[in-house]
């Protein structure tokens, strides 16, 4: 007779649990409103005259993302990495010899999205921050041992210089909001990046459609699939971010 209740209570529990594991805090909720806030700002920035420039070093940078999860992906998959390129109209381009094709070609889209969702979960903790800052530094270092060009390696030192500096400046507090920028540059462009290149089909090569020639399946569905990935990406890095950082 007894059971039922006992039942209940403890299910009553769990779920009383699990409502405050992803409840935001007070601090935690004004992480999301920057977080509200950087995506108004770069979606107001974007294509205004002149303002979008602001955003084009951070455009580069994401770029370079794009471009090491090619390379890194290669290097898991036995590839020899040639060279990195960056270019100036916020293109890249990723040379290897060997790998498996069929996982580093839709590596540049979801690495950029995994690191971007990363320092979005950092974004909530100033330690948090910094671990992942020096992931990215160490990601840009191999970008920059692999650049062939004085773009990659300018905006890959940029890069490492500022948040080397912001982790020095008034105890890294700087560092975090920087962090949790990049972050949410990273998985924006990445997002717009996919919708552009294949769902809209503006761009008439990319990532997806050289996958799409090797496997006979239709680009777009390619970006679809992505862009949901990428999206789960985004989402998921808020929300652990709301429940590993109370």
């Amino acid at each position: 007779m007894y059971i039922p209740t006992i039942l209940t209570k403890r299910q009553s529990s769990t779920n009383t649990a699990a409502i405050a594991a992803i409840t935001p805090t007070k601090d935690q909720r004004t992480t999301l409103y920057i977080i509200f806030a950087y995506i108004a700002f770069i979606l107001i920035v974007w294509n205004i005259p002149y303002l979008k420039h602001i955003l084009y070093p951070f455009k580069l940078v994401t770029v370079a993302f794009h471009e090491f999860s090619h390379a890194f992906a290669g290097v898991l998959t036995g590839a020899k990495i040639v060279s990195i390129k960056i270019d100036p109209n916020e293109g890249g381009l990723t040379v290897m010899r060997g790998g498996f094709w069929w996982f580093t070609m839709p590596a540049g889209y979801l690495g950029s999205s995994f690191i971007g969702a990363l320092m979005i979960l950092a974004g909530f903790n100033i330690t948090a921050s910094k671990v992942v800052s020096v992931i990215i530094i160490l990601c840009l270092l191999a970008t920059l041992f692999w650049a062939n060009n004085w773009l990659t390696r300018i905006i890959t030192f940029l890069f490492i210089a500022i948040i080397i500096a912001l982790w020095v400046l008034f105890q890294a507090k700087g560092l975090k909001y920087f962090v949790l920028f990049m972050g949410v540059m990273s998985c924006f462009y990445s997002l717009w990046d996919i919708v552009e290149d294949l769902v809209t089909r503006k761009v008439h090569q990319s990532d997806a459609t050289l996958f799409a020639e090797q496997t006979g399946f239709p680009s777009q569905c390619c970006g679809v699939i992505w862009l949901f990935i990428s999206f789960l990406f985004f989402a998921s890095g808020i929300m652990l971010g709301i429940i590993l950082f109370k």
